[in-house]
């Protein structure tokens, strides 16, 4: 595929009108599970990011003059800034004060998924800077035409991110923790690589969260609809507890369940045989993404136990690069997780508020930075030298 190509931009109010065939040729080489057809299809066919939950699908569909699909975006039209883990809550009300409407939005993002991943997803035999740069002006151009007041990408590749702010967005950097695989061939070499005091308490941890309890990593097959059973009330009572508002339906867990089981570790903790806590886990190519987790007895480091050492043992008996374990959490860097920079990019119609907007990002990015670098510097686990 040239620059000189013909081509068009389609917008589907559904993945399903793509079709995953279409979709997956473009998705499946990344190796991303979050933009695989199977994870956004089960996002929209469980009621989970759907129109009345605020979330109405706008993927954008690349094609040929023959109609062959050489390119895609998972992009939805926002009623709201929820599930998003990009904050521009501040922004919308200013905006709002002023007399203007932010809602609705565009948002080029995996719903609920605070995970680095390429969001302009290119068919193996086109030239992936031409798809991207046509899918960016896409995604501006359907804003311009629908009349919202902005389109936000969240969490991509550093190379599309540079792309987006090459192209006139505006560009945003945030912290996440990262645990990164130095070649370990296990968990006790990865403890080695520590400070003698944070490996004297991360095995004490581990020890105390085992006591009483059978823990298991399950996969594929193994995992049955009782385990999801057990793990959407996991899920509800935590999500209820902190956030109000649980995203997910119990539909989702039985439909990825049945689609990507092979792509997902559940972490699953048993009492007598009653399973009383779990971590959901997906598998990239390179990488495990930790997700949600929940617990229906309070275990001393038992979120620690399932959620971090668990990854990081199953990521180096798979030979996986790196652990991202989500959003926030500085208590994550005591654990091995260190502090990496993930980004977002925003295109914001009204010159007054993209000035402000422009204005904070130059200030609030060195800042971000510099928090990452003395975070790492005053409180790495690992040992110098």
């Amino acid at each position: 595929m040239s620059s000189e190509a013909a081509f068009s931009i389609h917008v589907h109010d559904t993945i399903a009108a793509i079709g995953r065939e279409a979709w997956d040729a473009c998705a499946a080489p990344t190796g991303d599970p979050f933009v695989s057809y199977d994870f956004l299809h089960a996002c929209e066919a469980s009621g989970s990011a759907a129109p009345r939950q605020g979330w109405g699908p706008r993927h954008l569909a690349l094609t040929a003059d023959d109609g062959a699909v050489l390119g895609v975006m998972p992009l939805y039209l926002k009623g709201h800034s929820q599930g998003e883990y990009v904050f521009d809550h501040s922004w919308a009300d200013a905006y709002e004060r002023a007399g203007g409407r932010y809602y609705p939005k565009l948002l080029g993002a995996v719903p609920f998924t605070p995970a680095t991943g390429p969001r302009f997803l290119a068919h193996p035999d086109t030239d992936p800077r031409v798809v991207r740069a046509a899918l960016i002006e896409g995604a501006q151009g359907l804003a311009e035409q629908s009349g919202v007041s902005s389109v936000h990408v969240n969490f991509p590749t550093e190379p599309d991110w540079r792309a987006m702010s090459e192209a006139g967005w505006l560009p945003r950097i945030d912290t996440q923790f990262i645990w990164r695989n130095r070649g370990y061939g296990t968990f006790d070499d990865f403890l080695a690589a520590l400070s003698s005091n944070r490996r004297k308490t991360i095995r004490r941890e581990r020890r105390d969260a085992q006591v009483g309890l059978d823990i298991r990593v399950l996969t594929g097959a193994e995992i049955t609809e009782a385990h999801w059973d057990a793990f959407f009330a996991f899920y509800m009572d935590t999500g209820s507890r902190k956030w109000g508002r649980p995203y997910l339906t119990r539909a989702f867990f039985s439909m990825i369940g049945e689609t990507m089981a092979e792509r997902i570790a559940l972490v699953m903790a048993f009492r007598d045989g009653t399973p009383i806590a779990g971590a959901l886990n997906f598998i990239g190519r390179d990488a495990l993404y930790g997700r949600q987790w929940g617990a229906l007895e309070e275990v001393p480091f038992l979120h620690f136990e399932l959620c971090y050492y668990q990854a990081i043992e199953f990521a180096i008996a798979r030979g996986l690069s790196r652990v991202e374990a989500g959003a926030q959490g500085e208590h994550k860097v005591a654990r091995g997780y260190l502090p990496s920079p993930v980004y977002s990019a925003h295109w914001i119609e009204n010159r007054g508020l993209r000035h402000a907007v422009a204005d904070y990002l130059d200030r609030e990015r060195p800042a971000v930075l510099q928090g990452i670098e003395e975070m790492t510097m005053e409180m790495s686990p690992y040992r110098q030298g």
